[in-house]
């Protein structure tokens, strides 16, 4: 049976638009374009840059939130960036 470990988000920056790069706790990095999940329910509101901007590494959470609310499950964003 595969055991599946859950990944952390350890590090996060925008590197331009939409586009974050994200570092995990197993090292691994990679780019996601966060443009589809913007626009609908909580992210709508990120469709302002200077919101999205806002836009830190929560510890406790291990993923990326804004002061909104929004935050995206790290193991969507391990998938997308690390695939």
């Amino acid at each position: 049976m595969k055991t599946i470990v859950a990944r952390e988000v350890i590090e996060a920056r925008i590197v331009k638009d939409y586009i974050v790069e994200v570092v995990f706790d197993d090292l691994k990095k990679g780019t996601v374009d966060l443009r589809k999940y913007l626009g609908k329910g909580i992210f709508k509101a990120l469709l302002d840059q200077k919101k999205f901007c806002q836009m830190k590494v929560d510890a406790e959470l291990g993923t990326i939130c804004w002061p909104n609310g929004a935050d995206i499950a790290p193991d969507t964003l391990y998938s997308e960036a690390c695939s």
